[in-house]
């Protein structure tokens, strides 16, 4: 019997996936024409699988994906919370502007998570609404962590139906967040190494679990994330206060540079564009147009 479903949790070979209508999981294997043709099945893909016993079965397809990311390894996301630290370790802005640009080029809607507030001192708490400022006016939604209880529909509006990761670097409070989302399930997490000043890798595979009726991954941290694969001439498309001025310039390609009557330069100059968000840009730009073609790399 053929049935469709999700992949919920992928560990050791074995793909998890739940069936679309009963919602019961079967362990099951991909079949050799996925080797053959190279193509890796991941969380989140919507597959055909058929049954050998009631809990047990073979992948026989993976239907269409609406994007696919391989750092964490999830397929058909909706939405991402980036998860950035504001202390041990501390993210930089550009590190997350780096992030958000990977999930605007996926096509995934980022909401930013600011993680370890409560570690802060009243006058770095002051300093933090700045750049808190900076997001919420460019148009995303910023959650603390010292504000998420009491955020329950809020919350759910953003989840419901979607396939929902938590990205960002180890030890920035990505498995903390999905306990608060999921207080009967603890996940592991570990101090961050005071020595590197990065944390351990505390999720070591990607599941899929239920949360206001939708899917939440809890996925493995990285410290590096590649924006080669994008072409230099769209990246200005994926900072949305760029995007809304695309094509006003007075040079169609404009790189935002150093050509003249450029609306980008103008709109920093103004604080329309802050200087932190374009500097980002320019520094992405040129390592974009730096690397070499045979070494670029896919999304990752």
């Amino acid at each position: 019997m053929e049935l469709t479903g999700q992949i919920v949790k992928a560990l050791s070979g074995f793909y998890y996936v739940e069936e679309s209508e009963t919602h019961h999981v079967y362990q099951t294997r991909g079949r050799g024409q996925f080797r053959n043709t190279d193509t890796t099945p991941l969380v989140g893909d919507w597959v055909n699988f058929t049954t050998t016993n009631p809990d047990e079965g073979i992948l026989t397809a993976i239907n269409p994906r609406k994007n696919d990311m391989i750092r964490p390894p999830v397929a058909n996301v909706d939405l991402a919370f980036l998860v950035a630290s504001v202390a041990e370790p501390k993210i930089s802005p550009k590190l997350i502007d780096r992030y958000l640009v990977y999930l605007e080029s996926l096509g995934i809607q980022p909401i930013l998570y600011l993680s370890k507030v409560d570690l802060l001192s009243a006058q770095e708490r002051e300093e933090l609404v700045d750049l808190i400022s900076l997001y919420q006016q460019i148009g995303y939604t910023v959650f603390l962590n010292t504000e998420l209880t009491g955020k329950a529909e809020q919350l759910a509006t953003l989840i419901q139906n979607k396939t929902v990761v938590a990205v960002g670097q180890s030890g920035v409070g990505k498995s903390t967040l999905l306990n608060e989302l999921l207080p009967e399930r603890v996940i592991e997490t570990a101090e961050v190494s005071q020595s590197l000043g990065r944390g351990k890798h505390t999720t070591r595979h990607t599941e899929l679990h239920d949360v206001f009726g939708g899917k939440v991954a809890d996925t493995p941290g990285f410290s590096n994330i590649a924006i080669d694969y994008i072409p230099k001439e769209d990246l200005d498309s994926y900072f949305p206060e760029m995007l809304a001025l695309k094509g006003q310039c007075k040079f169609r390609q404009c790189t935002h540079q150093h050509e003249p009557q450029c609306v980008v330069k103008a709109a920093v100059e103004t604080g329309h564009i802050s200087q932190q968000r374009y500097d980002s840009y320019v520094q992405m730009y040129h390592e974009i147009a730096d690397a070499k073609p045979h070494y670029k790399r896919k999304k990752c």
